[in-house]
């Protein structure tokens, strides 16, 4: 339920223009929609049609129709709130965090301190392990970004979970490589051991 509302409010994002978490001073907002538009207007349009082949065949069924209906009006709906999502929350980069999403269900914030390393990296295969956290758009990721430390979020269906290697897609993949790089503190090198004494 609260997915479907969180749809719902990225609907009403979209129309009036207002992308959620980007308000911060010197925040810097990356879509990654690019790659997925034909998809989804694709998967919208098959809907339309289908929801208005139902309405021929289930004319004489008024009942029937009027359910039918109803689902495929509220389909089309959720269709049409996941491209607002995708829109209107795009990854943000901040002095201090990285924050990627994708549509309404992962909202992973990621503080500069803790990356490793962040690559740009295309990859269209993606397996699942333990501890890795793929947030593929069109079947491909184009940055990868290893951690030092665990950073965890909240699953779909509410559960915590760990990674501490994270794929992503972004449009302007090689911008935002750079200005992650940028951003990141100074790695100090370790400090030499003390002499051992004669």
């Amino acid at each position: 339920m609260r997915h479907e509302l969180l749809l719902l409010a990225s609907l009403l994002r979209w129309a009036v223009r207002r992308p959620h978490g980007v308000g911060e001073e010197g925040a810097r907002a990356y879509g990654y929609t690019r790659g997925q538009g034909a998809m989804m207007f694709g998967f919208g349009f098959v809907c339309v049609v289908e929801t208005v082949t139902m309405s021929v065949l289930l004319r004489d069924f008024p009942l029937v129709h009027s359910v039918f209906l109803v689902l495929d009006l509220y389909t089309i709906l959720i269709v049409a709130g996941l491209h607002a999502a995708s829109v209107t929350r795009p990854h943000v980069l901040t002095g201090t965090t990285l924050r990627l999403r994708r549509f309404a269900t992962v909202d992973l914030c990621v503080p500069l301190g803790a990356i490793a390393s962040v690559r740009r990296e295309l990859r269209t295969t993606h397996e699942r392990r333990d501890g890795e956290l793929n947030l593929e758009v069109g079947s491909q990721t184009t940055v990868t970004v290893e951690l030092d430390a665990p950073v965890s979020y909240l699953t779909f269906f509410g559960r915590r979970r760990e990674v501490r290697l994270v794929r992503f897609h972004a449009d302007d993949s090689d911008q935002l490589v750079r200005s992650v790089e940028e951003f990141r503190p100074e790695r100090t090198a370790p400090s030499p051991l003390p002499a051992r004494p004669a």
